[in-house]
């Protein structure tokens, strides 16, 4: 499709470190323009370090009207938010920003986003184990979701212990389902899924032992670039159903998209 863009376009960036392997600048703009809405979104390539002074940029900038973030920023730009929903703040994490009369009102729907991708793939929730890599802001994320989801059990693998073990215990708290110290181990569980950032660089170790694998596990991960990351390659091998990181994408988008474009003030 042809892409408008003139003076009076409304600019949302997507910002991480790497960025380069994200699909939302193509994915949000198409959309918002199926919908007939002149706006473009816009990669930003921001070293933690730098993500302050980006803040304060966009900030200043009177046609930025949201931004998208990605890794590793979703836990850090909460910080940066005026307002936030009720799961952003218990996850500390947002991975949506919008502009509103009562300031920036930030949101998380990577959670809500996987639970969908998963369910229309065919995979099963409800009374099953699950094993989860990544208690970042994906990670975290994909959790709250999983047990919001009825997941029975969630093991969450993260090499970074203090991080996991603070997200197993505000999970406890929600006193949904059993959740416990997972290992790369995938024995024993119904549903194994990758949410870091392993396999976008070549040579990155496997996420999980994929040699446990078993062909009645359903296997997912987050990572768009490459396409089909080794850890899903391996897990299609021995059969398993499986979802990748567009999967994901695709439900995430749309979400985020009705979040950026909704007119009403956030709620304090």
């Amino acid at each position: 499709m042809a892409i408008k863009l003139n003076g009076a376009t409304r600019l949302y960036y997507v910002v991480g470190d790497p960025i380069a392997q994200v699909k939302s600048p193509q994915g949000v703009t198409e959309w918002m323009q199926q919908q007939g809405f002149n706006g473009a979104c816009i990669p930003a390539h921001v070293a933690p370090s730098d993500l302050e002074d980006f803040v304060k940029h966009v900030k200043t900038v009177q046609n930025i009207d949201g931004v998208i973030v990605t890794v590793p920023h979703k836990i850090a730009y909460k910080n940066w938010c005026d307002t936030v929903s009720e799961e952003a703040a218990f996850l500390g994490a947002v991975n949506t920003i919008r502009k509103t009369e009562n300031g920036w009102h930030g949101d998380m729907f990577d959670g809500q986003g996987y639970v969908t991708a998963i369910l229309k793939k065919g995979g099963e929730l409800q009374d099953k184990n699950v094993l989860l890599a990544g208690a970042g802001g994906a990670g975290s994320a994909i959790a709250y979701s999983l047990l919001k989801a009825g997941v029975t059990k969630l093991a969450i693998h993260e090499q970074d212990v203090h991080r996991r073990d603070d997200l197993i215990l505000r999970l406890q708290s929600l006193n949904l389902a059993e959740v416990v110290v997972g290992s790369e181990d995938p024995s024993g569980f119904d549903v194994v899924i990758n949410a870091t950032p392993t396999g976008i660089k070549a040579g990155d170790a496997l996420p999980f032992q994929v040699d446990k694998l078993q062909s009645g596990m359903f296997a997912g991960d987050v990572i768009t670039q490459p396409e089909v990351s080794p850890f899903i390659e391996a897990a299609r091998a021995i059969g398993c159903n499986n979802m990748i990181g567009l999967d994901m994408f695709a439900e995430v988008r749309d979400l985020m998209v009705q979040f950026l474009l909704q007119q009403e003030e956030a709620n304090i």
